[in-house]
């Protein structure tokens, strides 16, 4: 079915054999400091060893490991380029190439879900899953009404599985503190166990789409399929057809990602203020370029709800950013919990590590580039112990808005997409526009 361990005592050995290897690693280094070498050189060594078994074993175990990885991946700029390569071959590969479940157990999951009679529900079922990813499998049908759908199918254990990595995770916070001292893994680890079991709730993931669903319904821009029927393990939406945003990627011509980058853009900024929840799951693999011209959306079982909509200080300090005054925006940072109180951080380093998020919003017309993200990620890729990437905190409510934003980065990048991307957080983000009689102190979300 799946080349996720799935036994519990096998699980807990791989995880236990992370603190393990970092403490052999240690007295090594504590050997070669008696031997002559300098403490900064023993100390990189370390932390770069210690990175390259923390990755591969969270790679291998996929399920909540592999999702805690994926939530740490936006501090790999500090990491080697030879561990963080790996590390990012080993995630796409376990995401793209997900053995599918046996027809077998298809059916099973379906009788337990639906009963005996489930076949009485569609016209036509295809056993071949037309889509497979870490927790569950899509596959093609058409439904009693003529309709066609996308049946999806989480995993048998999947549930069991994610709740038992966290829990071992939990126990391994001074591990990440030597890769990451800046970082707080507790509150992270809880946020992403909250998240992952929503994930696992396609109760919820059907409230949330179909949420989507009816707000963008007729919109000139966007599409979301609407819900068709829902239970515990199995999902029914309507089937939506168009050009996946990867394949734009490799063969769209330029206005063709341009146009898909701008609606990308807008589709983020947009939803909190419209739905109330942002999209959390923006590979390119969830999104469809349709021959009308509208972005389709598809996967919304990782939603932050933001009933408020997007926080004010994200657009007031990223507008301070703008205007150069960086002693207001490390105090919002401070305040906000990114920078944890007996941490110090270089501004200038601050400064080219927040550039990537907040330098499209100082120009009205913006390219985004692979070359242009990876002069921003050399600025910080070392593994110094001053390193400001290491030394900043994730509080777990910027988890997933952080996720969201440097993922999004990513995906402009891959298009290489030019647009007026700017003209989007103005007419979006509270507190970006200029608003002199406001405060000037409020933190600013990370991404």
């Amino acid at each position: 079915m799946s080349d996720v361990p799935h036994g519990a005592v096998t699980r807990s050995a791989k995880l236990a054999t992370l603190p393990l290897g970092f403490a052999g690693r240690t007295a090594l280094g504590l050997g070669r400091r008696i031997g002559g070498a300098s403490a900064e050189i023993v100390a990189q060594e370390i932390q770069r060893r210690t990175a390259d078994q923390v990755f591969k074993v969270l790679g291998e175990l996929k399920g909540g490991a592999m999702k805690l990885g994926q939530a740490l991946s936006i501090f790999e700029a500090a990491l080697p380029p030879e561990v963080a390569g790996p590390y990012r071959a080993t995630l796409t590969r376990l995401q793209d190439a997900a053995p599918p479940l046996p027809a077998s157990v298809v059916h099973r999951v379906l009788t337990e879900q639906l009963g005996d009679d489930w076949r009485e529900n569609f016209l036509e079922f295809d056993d071949r899953p037309s889509a497979a990813a870490s927790i569950g499998q899509v596959h093609r049908a058409v439904w009693h009404d003529g309709r066609e759908v996308a049946v999806k199918i989480q995993y048998p254990g999947a549930g069991k599985a994610l709740i038992s990595d966290f829990n071992q995770l939990s126990r391994l916070g001074k591990l990440f503190g030597a890769l990451l001292p800046g970082l707080d893994l507790k509150p992270v680890l809880a946020e992403l166990k909250e998240r992952v079991a929503e994930e696992l709730d396609y109760f919820k993931e059907a409230e949330a789409q179909q949420a989507f669903a009816e707000e963008f319904r007729d919109d000139p821009d966007f599409r979301v399929p609407a819900v068709i029927a829902a239970n515990e393990q199995v999902l029914v939406t309507e089937w939506m057809t168009g050009t996946p945003l990867s394949k734009i990627i490799t063969d769209g011509t330029q206005e063709e990602r341009n146009h898909a980058g701008l609606l990308f853009v807008r589709f983020l900024f947009c939803s909190p203020a419209r739905v109330g929840m942002l999209h959390a799951d923006p590979h390119p693999g969830n999104f469809r370029l349709m021959e009308d011209g509208r972005l389709g959306v598809l996967d919304f079982g990782a939603v932050n709800r933001m009933p408020g909509g997007h926080p004010v200080a994200f657009g007031r300090l990223t507008r301070i950013f703008n205007q150069g005054d960086m002693d207001t925006v490390v105090r919002g940072l401070r305040a906000e919990g990114f920078i944890r109180p007996h941490i110090e951080v270089d501004v200038d380093a601050l400064r080219a590590f927040l550039a990537p998020y907040v330098e499209p919003t100082r120009v009205e017309e913006f390219s985004f580039s692979r070359e242009w993200l990876r002069e921003q990620a050399a600025n910080v890729a070392d593994l110094r112990p001053n390193n400001v990437v290491r030394q900043l905190n994730l509080p777990a409510s910027y988890v997933l808005i952080h996720r969201v934003h440097a993922a999004g980065v990513g995906v402009l990048c891959q298009l290489g997409a030019t647009a007026r991307f700017r003209d989007e957080v103005v007419r979006w983000v509270p507190g970006f526009a200029d608003d002199p009689g406001a405060p000037e102190t409020a933190p600013l979300a990370l991404g």
